[in-house]
């Protein structure tokens, strides 16, 4: 194991155990990672990014992640991240809702036409705004679990695949055929949608 998922799985183990300490220091361990993952998806939901920044959207997501571990507990750094990742999506929907709603700030001010800019998910899987990126991160949730998975390391949280295989316990080749596989259903998914 990489010394970052040693920690983290060590962190893990002490939550689960009842270390109140844990807790956090399972969040502080991440936090970078996280921030990279958040910056990413940010750049998904340009109306979201108009009106707030990276370190914003993190910290409300960090809150509700939080909240989420004093009731699931997870056993392995490939269940944390799967954890993550979902409470950093809820947060962007839920702020896209806000800020385009129909008493939203945004509501009224779009200088850039609704087009996505700098935020290519999936090579031949180009949602171009807010709706289609919506529905291809609700696409991505509907993915077989291990498909999720693999999209979530790699896309979401900016993984080596060497990185992503270690942190799910399998093979580098298993890991390139579950992305392979992954990246074909969006795809096919997407494309007869009305998403794009």
């Amino acid at each position: 194991m990489t010394g970052h998922t040693t920690k983290l799985t060590h962190w893990l183990f002490l939550a689960r155990r009842g270390d109140a300490d844990a807790r956090n220091q399972v969040v502080d361990h991440a936090c970078e990672r996280l921030r990279v993952l958040t910056r990413k998806m940010l750049r998904g939901y340009p109306t979201v990014q108009r009106w707030t920044e990276t370190d914003d959207v993190l910290q409300n997501a960090m809150l509700r992640l939080h909240r989420s571990l004093s009731e699931v507990q997870p056993e392995s750094p490939r269940q944390f991240y799967g954890l993550a990742a979902t409470q950093i999506r809820r947060e962007l929907i839920d702020l896209a809702r806000h800020f385009q709603g129909p008493h939203g700030i945004g509501a009224n001010h779009h200088s850039d036409d609704g087009k996505i800019v700098d935020a290519k998910p999936i090579e031949g899987v180009e949602p171009e705004n807010l709706e289609s990126w919506t529905g291809f991160h609700k696409t991505v949730e509907g993915l077989p679990e291990d498909q999720q998975e693999v999209v979530s390391l790699l896309w979401y949280e900016d993984m080596t695949q060497p990185e992503a295989a270690e942190v799910l316990g399998i093979s580098l080749a298993t890991l390139k055929r579950r992305w392979q596989a992954a990246r074909l259903a969006l795809f096919d998914q997407l494309k007869d949608s009305d998403f794009e």
